[in-house]
């Protein structure tokens, strides 16, 4: 039987050509003169709104079924040609879409992921970052930088979390970005990571159970608790049942700022804590400590800014926390210290081959 998951690389090679294209990628910013080496950072402004914008007309789903012209193309997805051609020419020059010797454009393996029924698809994430709403955030930083506060409550008239609630329609798109981003990191994260280890698993804040259901699907021994608000655990039975989980995953309901459900051999906190300033964020550790037994595990699935100078994602998303949510990225050590003012050793940080990291904690 041939499985469907992608193949995970070594993280060693991977680290290993990261450390190459951060290398090359310095040296090319030494060559060229400075103005142009800052030009084409800046430029990548201009690629993310071509990326959005052929996520929102629905061009990697319209080259699903095969190679299409650039005539047919425009006709079904209702664009103008010539500029059709001239938005393609641009992703094309950073590998997504592709155009054949016969004129035909096609999918590489970067449209695929814009695709609406991709196993791992990013069009809503796009659609989310690219959205005017969220430009609007960002033209903002400024600000973030000169308070050290979001922007989206004087912007919005509310906390980022209670504007996307408030608002349905942005607040579904964000609910499935979110999950598409949370669904990059899961097969390295099972590569990385044993959870079959723990008896019970409580999920905080795990929303509808994306992650613990493929826990408990690779873990038949193990049992699951699922905690979130109460709209949004609303539909998480059914869909356990769907995959066969009912009698293996109960759900509960509450804020994680008050209590967390007791019981559990390990409690994940999966993009919880870099959410919320340390304030908020230390509530919600002190809740899942009172919880917990001496023997119990606190996993944190996080990114981690590294030591080194050089670019990662994580960088770009402690900006992303600061425009919109007020949180925070943080590195090993912040962690280590974050974690003991609230009762908590960090025993050990686990890699994967995506940005995200395990970080493991037993109460102190």
């Amino acid at each position: 039987m041939v499985s469907n998951r992608p193949r995970i690389p070594p993280q060693r090679l991977v680290h290993a050509v990261e450390s190459v294209r951060t290398v090359l990628a310095v040296a090319f910013r030494k060559l060229v003169p400075g103005h142009i080496a800052l030009m084409e950072l800046i430029a990548a402004g201009w690629i993310t709104q071509a990326i959005h914008a052929a996520a929102a007309l629905g061009i990697a789903d319209e080259l699903a079924a095969g190679p299409r012209s650039s005539a047919e193309l425009a006709a079904a997805v209702g664009a103008d040609e010539d500029a059709l051609r001239r938005l393609l020419r641009l992703l094309i020059s950073h590998g997504i879409f592709t155009q054949r010797r016969d004129g035909r454009y096609a999918l590489t393996p970067m449209a695929r992921a814009l695709r609406r029924d991709a196993d791992v698809s990013l069009r809503d994430a796009v659609l989310f970052f690219g959205s005017p709403g969220h430009r609007n955030h960002w033209s903002h930083l400024v600000d973030a930088v000169r308070t050290g506060k979001p922007v989206g409550e004087e912007l919005d008239g509310m906390p980022f979390f209670d504007y996307v609630q408030s608002d349905r329609e942005l607040g579904e798109l964000f609910d499935r970005a979110m999950t598409s981003i949370s669904t990059l990191a899961m097969e390295p994260l099972f590569a990385a990571y044993d959870f079959g280890r723990y008896e019970t698993i409580v999920d905080v804040g795990g929303g509808e159970g994306s992650l613990l259901a493929e826990i408990l699907r690779r873990a038949p021994r193990s049992r699951g608790i699922l905690f979130d608000l109460p709209e949004v655990v609303e539909s998480a039975p059914a869909r356990l049942a769907e995959l066969g989980l009912a009698d293996r995953c109960s759900v509960e309901s509450g804020s994680f700022f008050d209590t967390v459900p007791k019981g559990g051999d390990a409690y994940i906190l999966k993009h919880i804590l870099h959410d919320w300033a340390e304030p908020e964020a230390g509530h919600i550790l002190r809740a899942v400590r009172a919880a917990m037994t001496p023997d119990t595990r606190l996993l944190i699935i996080e990114l981690v800014i590294p030591e080194h100078p050089g670019p990662h994602p994580s960088k770009y998303i402690d900006l992303e926390m600061l425009v919109n949510a007020g949180g925070r990225e943080r590195t090993e050590t912040e962690y280590r210290e974050f974690l003991a003012r609230h009762g908590f050793t960090l025993t050990s940080l686990v890699p994967t081959v995506a940005p995200d990291n395990v970080l493991e904690a037993r109460p102190s």
